[in-house]
């Protein structure tokens, strides 16, 4: 299979999830640049943020047309996440390969197991700001650190601390996923390193259309389906990535 080909599935099954469940594409992502495109760990994480960033905004667009994004909330937690976002993308740009691999598999399959939990959506009974913070902060040093939009964890934290409802949970995610990821990808300008744009250029706009078609597919699916099908698929990634690093 040609790597116009991969790059276009790929980025397709990105902008499903995330289209879908407001996150997860990312986690698939980066493995997918890794294993099927021959991108270096380090310019696997840059790539995915170019291409979660474009997809994120898409979709967000696509989810405040039906007014499903808690603008004022979303970006108070996107706030919290910037600084972290940007410090840890810099750090990130001086670990070994090993390092950053072995990190992404064990928050991959930390997702996958978080997807498989039954969604709740039970508000809770007040707002906590610091803890709302702290969930912005933690979000914003993944997505920077490891090159995910960290939607896994925006859509629970949503839900759990500030008490969205489930559609909004996902709406807004997306824009704390846009504001962290191209808080991230601002601290790596110019260290891309063996960037391939002519791969980079097909995934992201495969990821755009399939941003949308997953906001469909979720009218038709249930949430909870689409969520297993992700969780397994990222189970299966996290644990060949974590056997090559230990072998």
């Amino acid at each position: 299979m040609s790597t116009l080909v991969l790059a276009l599935v790929a980025g397709a099954v990105t902008g499903l999830a995330l289209g879908a469940l407001g996150g997860g594409g990312s986690v698939l992502a980066v493995p997918a640049l890794i294993y099927l495109l021959g991108f270096s760990p380090a310019s696997a994480t840059t790539a995915s943020l170019i291409i979660v960033t474009g997809t994120s905004a898409t979709a967000l667009y696509a989810h405040a047309r039906d007014g499903n994004v808690a603008w004022k909330t979303g970006a108070l937690f996107a706030v919290a996440g910037i600084v972290p976002a940007f410090l840890a993308g810099a750090a990130a740009r001086h670990l070994p390969a090993a390092v950053l691999t072995g990190a992404f598999s064990v928050v991959a399959a930390l997702a996958a197991l978080r997807m498989l939990r039954p969604a709740t959506s039970e508000p809770p009974e007040r707002v906590r700001p610091v803890k709302a913070a702290g969930a912005g902060v933690g979000l914003g040093a993944v997505t920077g650190f490891l090159g995910v939009g960290g939607g896994f964890l925006a859509v629970p934290a949503l839900v759990g601390v500030l008490g969205l409802r489930m559609k909004q949970a996902v709406g807004t995610s997306l824009l704390v996923i846009t504001v962290n990821s191209l808080a991230a990808l601002t601290a790596r300008t110019g260290t891309g390193g063996d960037l391939r744009w002519e791969v980079i250029a097909p995934f992201a706009g495969a990821a755009i259309l399939g941003a949308w078609d997953g906001k469909r597919l979720a009218s038709k699916i249930t949430g909870q389906t689409l969520r297993r099908v992700f969780a397994f698929v990222l189970l299966a990634v996290a644990a060949a990535m974590l056997v090559e690093v230990i072998v």
